[in-house]
């Protein structure tokens, strides 16, 4: 009979195989292109055929993974060798999906990347700060952009500031760098930013923040889910972890809710063990997600997979129509304000100009080519009943509290995914009730502004706007 110990060195061994295998499939693909990266993420021809061959990553549906004995039990529960061991911790779908994403956004980046899926967006954004207030005194803060989605701005004002007594420092002006260097002290633990920001569009500098946080000895937070990585990849401009509501461009079909969080190895922070430094998103993954059990369904996984093969493709195409809706919406004598970070007049124009770019645009157009997303809000004059028998009037727009789609929706924010704030915390955030948010999805554009036109001519001639309601 073997020794117990001798037993459990066996599968560290062959952990140190898999891992080292693992390895050279990552080495390969990241000397691929975005679109390559997207199609196959590292699941290779030996992948398949382990898999009876199919060529489409398949879905591990099970609970939990069988053993051959105790000391592989032994060795997979102790994170002694790759092992997925139970869905609320780790599986093989959700790994494929995990290595894509960690390629995809790390895309350019010098360093090792590494990505834990989530249930929602929201998880992510729990499970990339929560781990940094372990033991919070009564000083303990942290420092955010008001420009952010409700969900968001509830976790942080709620569930951290008026639960757990975390003082949370509103930026109020994310381009205002000197704000977010006044709001920094000794205590506080991560700065975050979401650029552009939903539903405001709102940009930030990330690297001169990056700079600020780190000098400061903190890490820098972004939510990037507007962009994606086809546009925009914090990673290679200073950000530390990046977050990701997958939900939205990257599963444009809206077959599934889920999330991501995409951390560099070495962070900067002081707090938390060496392992949370040197890989964050690991950590999170084996120690404090395992625990609070925000497991991604392997379902969900691979219809955002199927969905990501043509990411670079989609936001190109659907940010063209949205500069072409932009442009419409500017010049409309209903509409008081559009934002929109591709539109000159927008605050923060030459930062998006500067950053916002389509991954190996230059394969397609001879040179590189400004894309800025395919969300956009606009202002309708007249106040709040006129922003609403717009939105009504829509006829092809869905009226959804959703974005990302391949088809166009609306939504009012201030009466959907920003209502709970309350007009203090909506007038910080900059969300006025009469602002109507729009995903442009990949209708013609000429039919999006064709649906917007006739909305919007509801309120021809009449001052007195009577409520009417557009069909599907």
């Amino acid at each position: 009979m073997r020794e117990h110990t001798d037993g459990v060195a066996e599968y560290v061994a062959r952990g140190e195989a898999m891992a080292a295998a693992e390895a050279e499939r990552r080495a390969i693909m990241r000397t691929k292109k975005f679109d390559t990266i997207a199609v196959h993420g590292i699941y290779d021809a030996q992948a398949a055929l382990a898999n009876q061959g199919s060529i489409i990553e398949p879905g591990f549906m099970s609970s939990a993974q069988h053993f051959e004995n105790s000391d592989h039990m032994e060795a997979a529960l102790a994170y002694l060798m790759p092992a997925w061991v139970y869905s609320r911790i780790a599986n093989p779908t959700v790994l494929y999906l995990e290595e894509t994403l960690s390629l995809l956004e790390g895309y350019g980046f010098d360093g090792d990347v590494s990505t834990v899926a989530t249930a929602s967006g929201m998880a992510a954004v729990h499970m990339a700060t929560n781990p940094f207030l372990q033991n919070p005194t009564a000083q303990t803060n942290i420092v955010v952009s008001a420009r952010c989605y409700g969900g968001t701005f509830m976790l942080f004002s709620q569930r951290y500031g008026a639960e757990r007594g975390i003082d949370v420092r509103w930026v109020c002006d994310p381009l205002d760098l000197d704000e977010w260097a006044d709001k920094i002290d000794g205590d506080t633990r991560f700065v975050y930013g979401e650029t552009p920001s939903n539903p405001s569009l709102s940009v930030m500098d990330i690297e001169a923040v990056a700079g600020i946080a780190h000098e400061a000895g903190l890490p820098l937070i972004i939510d990037s889910t507007v962009a994606t990585p086809a546009l925009l990849r914090p990673l290679n401009r200073g950000a530390d972890i990046v977050v990701h509501s997958t939900t939205k461009s990257m599963t444009s079909s809206g077959l599934a809710i889920g999330g991501a969080v995409i951390a560099r190895h070495g962070i900067t922070t002081e707090i938390g063990p060496d392992e949370m430094r040197d890989n964050f998103a690991m950590y999170v993954k084996l120690l404090p997600f395992r625990d609070h059990g925000p497991g991604l369904s392997p379902f969900n996984a691979l219809m955002t997979i199927s969905d990501l093969r043509t990411l670079r493709h989609r936001m190109d195409s659907m940010s063209s129509s949205t500069m072409q809706v932009a442009q419409f919406l500017e010049g409309h004598d209903h509409v008081d304000r559009v934002a929109y970070p591709g539109i000159p007049s927008m605050a923060g124009h030459d930062i998006a100009a500067r950053t916002m770019w389509l991954v190996d645009g230059a394969d397609d157009y001879g040179s590189e080519v400004n894309r800025f997303g395919h969300l956009i809000s606009f202002e309708v004059k007249g106040g709040v009943e006129a922003a609403r028998n717009v939105f009504d009037g829509f006829q092809m727009i869905w009226r959804a509290t959703d974005l990302g789609r391949i088809k166009s929706v609306a939504t009012i924010p201030a009466i959907s995914t920003h209502q709970q704030q309350g007009n203090a915390g909506r007038e910080l955030a900059s969300v006025p009730p009469n602002l109507i948010r729009l995903n442009v999805g990949g209708e013609h554009p000429n039919d999006i502004i064709a649906d917007l036109e006739q909305a919007l001519a509801v309120l021809e001639g009449s001052s007195l706007i009577l409520p009417i309601r557009g069909s599907f």
